[in-house]
């Protein structure tokens, strides 16, 4: 959270200036989950771009219902995504909060271990829930190909590449998350979901881009 005379912001009610000026700061957060998140939520806001501008268009009336379709489910997605931003800021919060606990005596130092374990599995969870969304993401943005306004086609290219790069980003958070965490099941579990995320949505979002450049 953002906090401006006294009161307390979400890092997504905060203007683009100020985010950017948060985000190239000496603070460790927001940090690369919350602008996977932001850029993710950028690709999602584009393709709804895309959909508006197709829908009352008689050349593609055929397609109106399904954009229409695309555009309500991906404003849902959108928010989901806008949430992220701050959810993630909220979960590196509580790792770092974990330094704060006292370690003097035995029993301190073993409630500060699972303490950090706990912290750390959730710091894991919060950026891989962002992958299952931007993945989402990338698959209503794949129904708009060659059924939405061509001039606009470029932009849905652009939503595909956003989307794709927030994938990778939250990837990243989950990998350096997972590399504190003792739980050999819970580290098994995540990596390989989160790698069958990365490839299923890599390989939609190559193909969207592919799809865009050729039609071009």
């Amino acid at each position: 959270m953002q906090t401006i005379e006294g009161k307390s912001t979400a890092l997504v009610d905060l203007k683009v200036t100020e985010f950017i000026e948060k985000l190239g700061s000496n603070e460790p957060a927001p940090g690369g989950g919350s602008a996977s998140a932001l850029v993710a939520a950028v690709g999602a806001a584009l393709t709804r771009m895309v959909t508006e501008l197709t829908i009352g268009k008689k050349k593609y009336e055929e397609y109106s219902e399904e954009m229409k379709n695309i555009l309500s489910e991906m404003k849902t997605l959108n928010n989901k995504l806008l949430a992220a931003i701050d959810a993630d800021t909220e979960a590196f919060n509580k790792v770092a909060a974990v330094f704060g606990l006292p370690k003097e005596t035995e029993g301190e130092k073993t409630a500060r271990k699972d303490a950090m374990q706990v912290a750390l599995k959730y710091a894991t969870q919060v950026p891989f829930h962002t992958m299952e969304l931007i993945a989402d993401g990338l698959q209503l943005t794949a129904k708009a190909v060659g059924k939405s306004n061509v001039n606009a086609a470029s932009d849905l290219g652009v939503a595909a590449l956003t989307m794709k790069a927030g994938l990778y980003g939250c990837w990243l958070n989950v990998r350096i998350n997972l590399s504190g965490v003792k739980d050999k099941t819970f580290v098994f579990e995540y990596t390989e979901k989160g790698k069958a995320l990365l490839a299923k949505g890599t390989e939609i979002a190559d193909n969207i881009y592919n799809e865009i450049e050729k039609s071009l």
